[in-house]
């Protein structure tokens, strides 16, 4: 494309938009008419020098007229109670079902690697030999040790509020990082069940499995689930940027990475309700079935959550981006 023809043969229409857009009087209905025409030509003439002839200075200028033309003929919006209920009800279950294919198979493979991770540290003794001394290790895995007192060390507010900074920093690493071919989130997975295999192994080899499970399992389900949510969408994510599919690679992203993005927030209110349960019930004197029990239907309700509210929602065309009048404009392309 001859960019200098280009630009003498549409300069005139940029100038009457932004003609338009300075106008102080209330604009006719014929003029907000050509105002629309005039955005809708405009858009498609940036999204053609964009990817044909980039010229910096000729872009900045209409992607700012672009987006005053925008913003003038939709308005300025503003966020409400009815975005957040429409997020918690419709776009982040609907984000998170959308995602199961991965965070699914991601959590099932996980939790094998873990158990056998366990499994061979607690059936060798010479792999437990080799994280610590056996006199730590008796330390560690005594009645009344560090993996018990390490859940009631601090006072319980402070405790889950460390609790949920961490995990909430772990689950938006995976989503970050997921950009980065996958890799970064594989390796924050591994870790993650690496520490918990050698906490079942080393609380096996003592005789004391049933202990650790009824100090983990009452936050640990909803928690791990929340990482394997992450630590999936961050590998859908990567994965997207190798096979965009009938996208291209460029909206592929933008709408995988704005949908992670409102998942984020998603995944750190869910992540405070396992720090809660860590920090006031996995602690607290209640016997070990009640404490299990609650953290078991602290489960269920969130899975009921995503697959009946997240698989209706899907179902009417939801996918936990943004809306159509929340994004920005796109010229159509070719498949």
């Amino acid at each position: 494309m001859d960019l200098d023809v280009f630009v003498t043969a549409h300069r005139a229409e940029w100038d009457r938009l932004d003609t338009l857009l300075r106008h102080r009087r209330k604009l006719s209905g014929a003029e907000v008419d050509e105002l629309v025409a005039l955005y809708q030509r405009t858009a498609t003439h940036l999204s053609l020098i964009q990817s044909t002839a980039p010229d910096p200075q000729l872009t900045g200028r209409l992607t700012n007229l672009v987006a005053r033309a925008r913003s003038a003929v939709t308005g300025t919006r503003r966020a409400s109670w009815r975005d957040v209920t429409h997020f918690l009800t419709r776009g982040f279950p609907a984000a998170v079902y959308r995602a199961r294919h991965w965070w699914v198979p991601t959590a099932l493979l996980s939790t094998v690697l873990a158990a056998v991770i366990g499994w061979w540290i607690g059936t060798h003794p010479e792999v437990q030999s080799s994280i610590a001394a056996p006199d730590e290790l008796r330390e560690m895995t005594r009645p009344g040790g560090e993996y018990e007192t390490y859940y009631s060390s601090h006072p319980a507010a402070s405790f889950a509020a460390q609790v949920w900074t961490n995990n909430a920093q772990a689950a938006a690493m995976c989503l970050v990082l997921g950009a980065f071919l996958c890799f970064p989130v594989l390796w924050i997975l591994f870790q993650n069940m690496l520490n918990l295999g050698v906490g079942a192994g080393l609380m096996s080899s003592a005789g004391r499995l049933d202990t650790f499970l009824g100090l983990v399992l009452p936050h640990g389900l909803l928690e791990l689930t929340a990482v394997f949510v992450a630590a999936g969408t961050g590998l859908r994510l990567g994965w997207t940027f190798i096979d965009p599919g009938t996208r291209s690679r460029r909206i592929a992203l933008a709408e995988e990475g704005r949908a992670a993005l409102g998942m984020a927030i998603g995944l750190a209110l869910v992540l405070f309700v396992s720090g809660a349960i860590e920090g006031f019930v996995t602690p607290s004197g209640l016997p070990t079935w009640a404490r299990i029990t609650i953290g078991i239907a602290a489960e269920l309700a969130f899975l009921a959550y995503v697959y009946v509210l997240g698989g209706r929602a899907t179902r009417t065309g939801e996918t936990g981006d943004l809306d159509m009048t929340d994004r920005s404009a796109q010229a159509p392309s070719a498949a």
